[in-house]
């Protein structure tokens, strides 16, 4: 998975924030409007969203003469990507993922621990399935 630059997060943190408001996306300008106070070009803005498309970070649907941009996946589901593609830098994935386990805190450690009996199948995990990547993303 792509990493984001600091005007790509700014973005696609707007995309994200608006998508369930708006589940037909935002156009350039709206998006515009909310960073104006970092005084953003349109066409910046346009190519970074053009950008994010082309690495598949966002979907777009022409409205007219405009184009309506939404994120291809959750904020969350991006988020896990990036944690897993961490984990695959680690020398050794079961010592990262148990160092990991003992920094979460206890309410953490409770959510992981309902989600991986939630996968075994003995209780329903906090996320929808929808939300998990597949299982042979999940192996590794």
């Amino acid at each position: 998975m792509t990493r984001l630059g600091d005007l790509e997060r700014a973005v696609m943190d707007v995309l994200w924030d608006r998508s369930a408001g708006a589940p037909d996306g935002v156009t350039v300008r709206e998006v515009a409007e909310v960073l104006r106070d970092r005084e953003l070009a349109y066409t910046t803005v346009m190519t970074v969203l053009d950008r994010l498309a082309g690495k598949g970070m966002v979907e777009r649907e022409r409205e007219g003469r405009a184009w309506r941009y939404r994120p291809a996946a959750s904020r969350e589901a991006h988020i896990a990507r990036l944690m897993l593609d961490a984990l695959d830098l680690a020398g050794s994935r079961d010592a990262a993922l148990v160092r990991f386990a003992r920094s979460v805190t206890g309410t953490e450690a409770e959510i992981l621990r309902a989600a991986l009996a939630g996968e075994a199948g003995d209780a329903p995990g906090p996320t929808a399935a929808a939300d998990r990547p597949p299982a042979a993303e999940r192996q590794g």
